[in-house]
């Protein structure tokens, strides 16, 4: 087999785990701060902003008005049923939706965090006991299902708390991303820096926001996340999401082999190295594969800035979706740079020596798994 030339596989260098552990503990950002770098982050999260409310408005749709329906034949709907918006998504002139549910998916499977563990409550068991019971009464089909395959159902509301959960996380997110923008256009963001900083109050500032989900079964209201359950938006959502969608991912079907014989991918789950840090910036545009997906719904909404720049780079309109990409992924390091920054678990500016210490192994936590990703995209020159 040949051997590629590393240049052409990584657009920049590598830093190292201990550059990354003393960028983030100065308070620098990972990526660049290069004025065509501001440019790519800003339109592309306005982009992606317009495509999560989209996403949002869907999934919470999902939960709330197709929970436990047998059949969801309209749940990408939104409930407009009409002929024209039927045909329109026959003809595939619509979000993908589908890459939503990848990453509900991805959250579901992974299972980290706050509400992956209330999920596995009693409380939850308890819940879901008294939906299923007055969801049976009412509908036949699942009345003879539901004792042939006893976990068949609650596995259908687990799924649709995660679906709910992450809708909100979104809706936070996407308002998040289109406020950037306008704070860019109007001159309070000028840098990478103010990016990143930018982000950070913004989680921080929806960190305690309450996640809950409930839902009406015959006329009456089951709760499936209670607010007894304290469930929070910053470490029980968004957390695991950058944990399962940013780290971890999951190998595409038809680009990654399966080959348990040959190890090629790892039994253990945390180990999983497929997420957006550490994705090939190469969308194949094939049937099916989620970052394609995600790729086409943001072409549809590019701001005419980011377009022309791309239009002046290499291959103009040709590889526009791998330079959405390529933008995104920078983008997902700013996020995730954010994040960090805002959850140190004392002050950078801290002169106690405990204190210090914690930062440290907190920031050198983070900065061995980035260093495994493609922060190839992070340099000025990329």
């Amino acid at each position: 087999m040949p051997i590629i030339p590393a240049e052409l596989v990584h657009s920049g260098g590598m830093p190292s785990a201990a550059e990354l552990e003393a960028k983030l503990l100065g308070g620098e950002t990972l990526l660049a701060n290069t004025p065509d770098h501001l440019i790519e982050v800003v339109d592309v999260l306005n982009s992606y902003g317009e495509v999560l409310d989209a996403y949002s408005t869907n999934l919470i749709f999902q939960a709330e008005k197709q929970f436990l329906l047998p059949f969801p034949l309209f749940k990408y709907l939104d409930g407009d049923n009409s002929l024209a918006r039927i045909w329109r998504h026959l003809n595939h002139d619509r979000i993908n939706f589908e890459y939503a549910e990848y990453c509900m998916k991805a959250m579901l499977w992974h299972g980290t965090g706050g509400l992956d563990a209330y999920l596995d409550s009693e409380a939850f068991a308890e819940n879901c006991a008294a939906i299923i019971r007055c969801k049976t009464r009412r509908d036949p089909l699942l009345a003879v299902l539901h004792p042939l395959f006893p976990g068949f159902l609650s596995e259908l509301i687990r799924t649709a708390a995660t679906t709910h959960a992450l809708g909100q996380f979104w809706r936070v997110m996407s308002d998040l991303f289109l406020d950037l923008a306008r704070a860019e256009a109007d001159g309070r963001v000028g840098s990478i820096d103010a990016v990143v900083e930018f982000l950070k109050d913004g989680l921080v500032a929806a960190a305690a926001d309450p996640i809950t989900y409930g839902v009406e079964v015959a006329g009456e209201h089951h709760w499936v996340l209670p607010p007894q359950a304290g469930l929070t938006f910053l470490v029980d959502v968004a957390v695991p999401y950058v944990e399962a969608v940013f780290l971890r991912g999951l190998p595409f079907l038809g680009t990654v082999s399966f080959n348990a014989q040959a190890h090629q991918i790892s039994p253990d789950q945390a180990q999983f190295a497929y997420g957006a840090l550490y994705a090939d910036p190469l969308p194949s545009m094939g049937s099916g594969i989620p970052p394609s997906l995600l790729m086409q719904d943001m072409y549809r909404h590019l701001p005419e800035r980011l377009h022309s720049w791309y239009h002046q780079r290499t291959r103009g309109e040709g590889d526009v979706r791998v330079k959405i990409c390529m933008s995104f992924q920078k983008s997902m390091f700013c996020v995730t740079n954010a994040a960090i920054r805002g959850t140190f678990p004392h002050p950078l500016s801290s002169t106690d020596p405990a204190q210090q210490a914690a930062n440290r192994a907190y920031a050198a936590a983070w900065s061995g798994r980035l260093a495994l990703a493609r922060t190839d995209c992070l340099d000025a020159s990329s």
